[in-house]
C-alpha cells in the first residue's frame, strides 16, 4: 500500500490515505464542517467511515463529542484506526470493523445522538464500475444501499436524534421519500454548487428521528469562486 498524507488546519491533523484505493472527496469535508452538533449530542455514529476523515475533522472541532466509525472494508478500517492513532484521538474515536447492517444499539451499548454518512450514491447498474474495489465499494450501491442505510440508521438513533448526509440532487426525491418511509424525517437542506453560475449536484440534508413535519433550507453553498480557488466558506474549512 503506497500511502499519502494529506494535513489539515496547519498541519495539526494529518491524515493518511492510499495511494491507489479510495481516497476521499470535498464531499467529506463539506459535510463534517456543516454538520451542528446540538448541545447535548455526544455520541456520533459515522457509517463508511473510510479513512476516518469524518471523525476526526468532527473531533478536532467540537471537543464533546464521541465517534464510532463503523467501515466495512478491513483495509480502510486499519488506515482509519492508524489515523486516529497517530492524531491523538484513541479517547474519542472508535473504528469498528462491521457491516453496519449489523451493528445494533445492544451491542454498542448506546443509540446515537447523531448519525453521519457519506454513502455511495451511484446506483449498482449505473455508469462505470471502477476496477478497484475499494473505489467501487465507495461509489456505488454494491455493498450499501439507500435502504440499507437508513435501515441502519433507524436501527441506531435514538428518536429525536438528529441524521446527516450529503447525496446528488438528481435523487433527493428518492432519498426524502425513503427518509420518510424510515420514520425520519426531513428538516433541513443546503443545495452544494461547483460555481455561482452551475446547477447543484449535491445536496447536504438532515433529518430527524420520529419527528414532526417541517422542512428548511439554507443558504447555496459554493465551493469555488472561480476556476482554481476555493470560495470564502470552504477556505473557512481549512482554517486551524
Amino acid at each position: 500500500m503506497d500511502i499519502t498524507a494529506d494535513r489539515f488546519y496547519n498541519g495539526r491533523l494529518k491524515i493518511a490515505q492510499d495511494l491507489g484505493g479510495y481516497r476521499f472527496s470535498i464531499d467529506a469535508i463539506l459535510l463534517a464542517h456543516l454538520i451542528k452538533p446540538r448541545q447535548g449530542d455526544r455520541r456520533v455514529i459515522d457509517f463508511g467511515t473510510g479513512c476516518g476523515i469524518v471523525p476526526l475533522l468532527l473531533v478536532y472541532r467540537h471537543a464533546n463529542l464521541e465517534i464510532y466509525g463503523v467501515e466495512l472494508q478491513p483495509a480502510l478500517a486499519d488506515l482509519a484506526r492508524q489515523n486516529v492513532k497517530a492524531n491523538g484521538f484513541e479517547d474519542r474515536i472508535r473504528i469498528i470493523e462491521n457491516d453496519l447492517q449489523t451493528v445494533n444499539p445492544e451491542a454498542l451499548g448506546f443509540s446515537a445522538d447523531l448519525v453521519v454518512s457519506n454513502p455511495p450514491y451511484r446506483q449498482a447498474d449505473s455508469g462505470r464500475i471502477n476496477p478497484n474495489e475499494q473505489r467501487a465499494l465507495a461509489r456505488h450501491e454494491i455493498a450499501l444501499t439507500l435502504e440499507g442505510l437508513l435501515q441502519a440508521v433507524r436501527r441506531v438513533l435514538r428518536t429525536g436524534g438528529y441524521f446527516w448526509t450529503i447525496y446528488p440532487t438528481q435523487r433527493l426525491p428518492e432519498l426524502i421519500n425513503r427518509m420518510q418511509a424510515f420514520n425520519i424525517e426531513p428538516k433541513f437542506m443546503r443545495l452544494i454548487h461547483a460555481r455561482q453560475a452551475s446547477t447543484a449536484k449535491l445536496a447536504l440534508v438532515a433529518g430527524v428521528k420520529a419527528a414532526r413535519a417541517g422542512f428548511a433550507v439554507g443558504p447555496p453553498l459554493f465551493i469555488y469562486r472561480d476556476q482554481r480557488r476555493y470560495s470564502a466558506e470552504v477556505q473557512a474549512m481549512f482554517a486551524p
